[in-house]
């Protein structure tokens, strides 16, 4: 039985009184009985006063990159030793904005992977096609494209301590929406590929849904077999639609 996780993406979003304050009405309205795994991934710069906040408590903290490398002069990175020191639980690499608005290739994200898994962190995988490529057919060549360099630099064994999001570009913000059909038969192209390495790893590999993930959808697509939560982005930022969604999850999973 796997494990549902939700995941809060703030993006290039908050402020120190307002991470405070959303996080506070997340704590404070997560049901006692709450099965769901929950976790925050926010800008770097508050990762410290997040993890002050949530220490003890049923939320985890992560960040929205890693670096590729442990140490040296590369400015304006932050290694995943350092993210471990402020006790983050999860590291998101190879999200879609990384990958399209800011050139990261497969190669270098599956550097990012093999840091946050050296270093105990948990790689949220993302993986997913545009508009363009699901159009030409392309989904599964370009989810297949996506994890083979991960695959191949860190082994099937890396991904029993792993999580893959997968988000369909071309349904985010673009108004056009995935069915809840779609999104499984993504995922459990997703879980075949893992399979075809180790089965019982893919078994137990969780996979997220990250596109564009609502309150008002989220029960429908936490219901597909293949779908074991999400990576939230806007609906994150609001404590009311975010409770909701780790609800759905409660309720269906």
């Amino acid at each position: 039985m796997r494990r549902p996780l939700v995941v809060g993406n703030w993006k290039l979003n908050g402020t120190r009184v307002g991470t405070r304050q959303l996080l506070s009405e997340i704590l404070a309205g997560l049901k006692n009985d709450t099965q769901t795994e929950v976790s925050v991934c926010v800008p770097f710069v508050f990762v410290s006063q997040v993890a002050k906040q949530l220490a003890d408590t049923r939320l985890f903290w992560g960040s929205q990159n890693v670096a590729d490398r442990e140490k040296g002069a590369f400015t304006g990175e932050i290694s995943a030793s350092m993210l471990k020191e402020f006790g983050c639980r999860f590291a998101i690499v190879g999200h879609s904005e990384r990958r399209n608005l800011y050139g990261e290739s497969s190669a270098l994200v599956a550097e990012r992977f093999k840091m946050a898994i050296k270093n105990d962190l948990q790689p949220i995988l993302c993986v997913g096609e545009t508009l363009e490529e699901r159009e030409k057919n392309d989904t599964f060549k370009v989810i297949k494209e996506q994890l083979s360099p991960v695959l191949e630099a860190v082994g099937v064994d890396s991904f029993t301590k792993a999580v893959i999001a997968y988000e369909p570009v071309w349904a985010i913000g673009t108004g056009k929406t995935a069915s809840t059909a779609q999104a499984q038969q993504v995922h459990t192209y997703i879980r075949k590929t893992i399979a075809d390495f180790d089965q019982s790893i893919a078994k137990k590999l969780r996979i997220l849904y990250g596109g564009s993930v609502t309150a008002d959808n989220a029960t429908a697509l936490f219901s597909m077999a293949d779908i074991d939560g999400g990576l939230i982005g806007g609906a994150s930022l609001k404590a009311q639609s975010f409770l909701a969604i780790i609800n759905s999850a409660n309720s269906v999973k």
